[in-house]
């Protein structure tokens, strides 16, 4: 098992690697004070689920996860109220919900994080992923970022049964 520790700080570790990532504007906070749209990364140890890919934008990822091929009817559910709240939903969807397939590349890789899923607590937080960072890494809306090349070597090094830690 392998497991990635996400500092505060900016620094991705775990695998051997050693990597430059952006967490959320909102600051880490503990994952029980979370909340919708706060803008925070949940402090703590989340189980990867899986790794969804764009492929029209690059191969399959090398990866011990399971491995999703994108497609542009692909959403997140992020409506605290709604029955499918933090799961993936098929677009077009009637609840408040975040496209998957993205134009500006953030989404190309996209690795499911094991947070506020078993089960999902309204409010707590949803769609929180470790995917491609911006330029610059500028701050996410609560996950964890890297670049594209940094993501694709982590991904070499994960299994059914890694981790990522958020830390403050």
């Amino acid at each position: 098992m392998t497991h990635f520790i996400a500092f505060s700080e900016g620094r991705l570790e775990g695998g051997g690697l050693s990597l430059r990532c952006a967490l959320g504007k909102g600051g880490v906070i503990r994952a029980p004070e979370k909340r919708e749209g706060d803008g925070a990364s949940p402090a703590g140890v989340w189980p990867v689920r899986r790794v969804w890919y764009r492929p029209d934008k690059g191969p399959a990822p090398e990866t011990g996860i399971p491995a999703i091929a994108l497609r542009p009817s692909d959403g997140w559910c992020d409506a605290p109220g709604d029955v499918r709240y933090n799961q993936w939903v098929p677009l077009p969807y009637p609840a408040r919900h975040e496209r998957l397939w993205r134009e500006d590349g953030l989404y190309d890789l996209i690795v499911e994080l094991g947070y506020n899923d078993d089960p999902a607590m309204p409010g707590r937080g949803s769609a929180i992923f470790l995917h491609v960072a911006r330029p610059g890494y500028a701050p996410t809306e609560g996950c964890v970022a890297l670049a594209e090349a940094d993501l694709r070597e982590v991904l070499k090094r994960l299994q059914g049964a890694s981790t990522l830690e958020i830390r403050a």
